[in-house]
């Protein structure tokens, strides 16, 4: 039982390939045919590259820190990402149309255009950050001009899509600076009532002061009445200087008494006032700091919004312009066709030089060898 023929032997065994001549000449045309279409027409290929900005290389990083705006729009890991979607986009390849006026130039429909950019066009990544752009075309000023076209308008749609989101950022800042102001002069009128009613010129020192008056009011008892007592050692109770010593004392004690009352009237100085004004003045205090930081903090980011607009334009750093690579392009399918019918033609030969055994050539060199030592 003879083995199965292969691929090669099945189309070796055709009668239009029996002769050598005859696929030489089938052979032959197609390898220089396709050898010459992989080289020719000349094809060009065109590039740029480009890489999204970072504020730091703008000399802007300490800036925009200080203002609040330091953070890319999109988010540092997404740069990338967001300039390959848009450099994809529809609106990219509408701006490409447009500013090169591909309708007339090239006399095909917008859906048409659309389909040839997206198929022509590559836009894809490198390692760094590195975003490349490139085309292959015979017309090397169109594949130039297309290159060239795709960087700008990826950098103009970047831009509008920053400027977009700036302007509605600083919409929603100017909105809460609006509302932290009116809560700041909210905040400091009642802190100014506050300090009307109760005749504070510096609320906080006046609650301290009471606080301290207590203990030197406390103290200066004390020393009267241990100089009373040194007195009597000498004078007698009836003495003008014990008498005198005695009402100072008297009088420093009704003070005392008078500040550890718990009298809450404004003015009296006692603890009852300072206790009743102070959890009050706490609170005043306290919304009236919280309401100027909050102001103070909005006003900086809306501050770091103006910055962000003149920089929303640096978003794409052009690191080549449109330019044509000096190598020689080949086209792939013509020269992978070329090599292929190569291929074919040297199995065939080779195929006819060294025959599975049993095979129609095999029998037909061992008849051949047969016959010649007979002759």
């Amino acid at each position: 039982m003879l083995p199965r023929m292969s691929i090669v032997g099945q189309v070796t065994h055709m009668k239009i390939f029996d002769k050598a001549w005859r696929r030489a000449a089938i052979f032959l045309p197609l390898v220089l045919i396709f050898g010459v279409l992989s080289f020719f027409p000349e094809r060009f290929h065109a590039s740029t590259s480009l890489t999204p900005t970072d504020p730091e290389t703008l000399g802007l990083s300490g800036t925009l820190g200080q203002l609040g705006a330091i953070n890319s729009v999109f988010g540092k890991q997404a740069d990338v990402e967001i300039a390959l979607r848009v450099g994809t986009s529809r609106s990219t390849r509408e701006k490409v149309i447009a500013d090169l006026d591909l309708e007339n130039r090239l006399d095909e429909p917008d859906l048409d255009l659309h389909r040839w950019l997206e198929r022509k066009v590559t836009v894809r990544s490198l390692r760094g950050g590195i975003i490349l752009i490139e085309m292959e075309d015979r017309d090397a000023d169109l594949a130039r001009d297309i290159v060239g076209a795709y960087a700008a308008a990826t950098r103009e749609r970047l831009s509008e899509i920053t400027i977009r989101q700036t302007k509605y950022k600083r919409e929603v800042l100017e909105t809460l600076v609006e509302e932290a102001g009116e809560r700041l002069v909210s905040a400091e009128a009642a802190y100014n009532d506050f300090r009307l009613k109760h005749g504070y010129a510096n609320p906080t020192v006046s609650v301290e002061s009471i606080a301290m008056r207590i203990p030197a009011l406390q103290q200066a008892v004390r020393d009267k009445q241990t100089a009373i007592d040194t007195a009597r050692r000498v004078y007698t109770d009836n003495h003008i200087t014990v008498i005198q010593l005695k009402a100072e004392r008297d009088a420093l004690q009704a003070q005392l008494n008078q500040a550890l009352a718990a009298d809450s009237r404004s003015n009296s100085g006692s603890v009852g006032e300072a206790v009743g004004v102070t959890a009050e003045l706490f609170r005043l205090e306290r919304e009236l700091g919280m309401a100027r930081s909050l102001h103070s903090s909005y006003l900086n980011y809306l501050d770091g919004t103006m910055l962000e607009d003149l920089t929303s334009a640096a978003n794409i750093r052009i690191l080549e312009d449109a330019h044509i690579e000096t190598s020689r392009q080949i086209w792939l399918p013509a020269a992978a066709l070329t090599v292929l019918f190569i291929l074919i033609w040297a199995a065939m030969e080779f195929y006819r030089l060294r025959p599975p055994v049993g095979s129609r050539f095999d029998r037909a060199r061992r008849v051949e060898m047969v016959e010649s030592p007979a002759e």
